[in-house]
């Protein structure tokens, strides 16, 4: 069982490595990292939807779909399909019986999200990398305004437990001072 997810896991970084701005592999790096912070046991299928959350993404540039929020939720269903069939593929040829990419393609498509644990630790894992990582680069680029209205739909999509992971980031200031506006609206 260990070979095969080790198996998997390195052809999910060998997909993401062909990213040509490079950053794919270093973001399913850091999911893995905050994955195992959260939910150290977590099961092969979310050790490779974390591993897997973004494979592939550059493949399909927001800048393809229309610049609205119809636009954004087609470009982010496409995605998730296209991050499941291509995770499928791989996890089928290392060996994976059905049940378990059926499993990885549920979590990457969000099926379950707030009723089922794991798709939970998913999205919490998901916005902790977002608060630590991106953040800051995301925040120079919209208004305060906007920035606000994403750290509020962040964190209603967020459970306790990665409320609490949240408030014990070290954000510099500004950030820090947005998060805090943000959760007091």
């Amino acid at each position: 069982m260990h070979d095969r997810l080790q198996q998997a896991i390195a052809r999910i970084d060998a997909y993401n490595a062909q990213d040509p701005r490079g950053e794919e592999l270093l973001y399913s790096q850091r999911m893995t990292a905050w994955l195992d912070k959260l939910e150290p046991e977590a099961s092969e299928a979310l050790q490779i939807a974390a591993r897997a959350q973004h494979i592939g993404r550059w493949t399909s540039p927001r800048e393809n779909y229309p610049m609205d929020r119809a636009g954004y939720k087609r470009w982010r269903t496409e995605l998730a399909e296209f991050h499941a069939r291509t995770t499928a593929e791989i996890l089928r040829e290392v060996g994976y019986d059905d049940e378990t990419i059926a499993r990885v393609e549920s979590l990457l498509k969000k099926k379950g999200l707030k009723t089922d644990p794991e798709c939970q630790t998913l999205e919490d894992t998901i916005c902790l990398v977002f608060l630590e990582h991106e953040f800051a680069d995301f925040a120079e680029k919209h208004p305060e305004e906007k920035l606000i209205f994403i750290l509020q739909r962040t964190w209603l999509k967020m459970s306790e437990r990665g409320h609490q992971a949240a408030l014990g980031l070290e954000l510099p200031p500004d950030l820090a001072a947005l998060v805090g506006k943000a959760l007091a609206e």
